[in-house]
């Protein structure tokens, strides 16, 4: 199927914004509902979601995913639902207290990590970040570079 990856916990990823990890640093992540349409439902069952540019914000006491694309149903008809429309997030009260408070320290932000169904209910994964230096990236880069050499070599060894 498109982009669909099967999970062993009961998840099927949707979509996953793998530039958030590249460009921030995940000190924390907490799993949120998403409150959908019907249209929108089965849309991100076909796996037509995009995560890029998409943020979270506390507002009125409310979690919110702002600008997260969800292409309109290719089967729907006149009630479709709007791609980038504000959609609540579906979170405990003390939840969204501590998110809130970790957004008033500087420098944190919450950015989506991925979409994913969970035993038939669609999640997303909120991640508490902190935004990446170009010196910070550069040394992500290169840590994972060694390690990828490390384990070329270990595998050259054994074989």
């Amino acid at each position: 199927m498109s982009g669909e990856k099967p999970q062993t916990d009961g998840r099927k990823v949707v979509a996953e914004n793998r530039k958030a990890r590249h460009d921030y640093t995940v000190l924390d992540s907490i799993e949120a509902g998403i409150e959908l349409h019907g249209t929108e439902v089965k849309s991100l069952r076909e796996g037509q979601a995009s995560l890029a540019g998409s943020y979270a914000m506390i507002e009125n006491g409310q979690a919110v995913l702002i600008d997260c694309h969800i292409a309109p149903y290719k089967c729907g008809n006149v009630h479709n639902h709007e791609p980038k429309r504000p959609r609540r997030l579906l979170l405990h009260r003390r939840e969204i207290d501590r998110l809130y408070g970790h957004v008033q320290v500087s420098g944190q932000t919450l950015v989506p990590l991925r979409i994913h169904f969970r035993h038939g209910r669609a999640k997303v994964e909120i991640g508490i970040c902190r935004g990446k230096q170009f010196d910070d990236r550069r040394e992500t880069l290169k840590r994972r570079e060694a390690d990828r050499d490390a384990q070329r070599a270990m595998a050259a060894r054994r074989g």
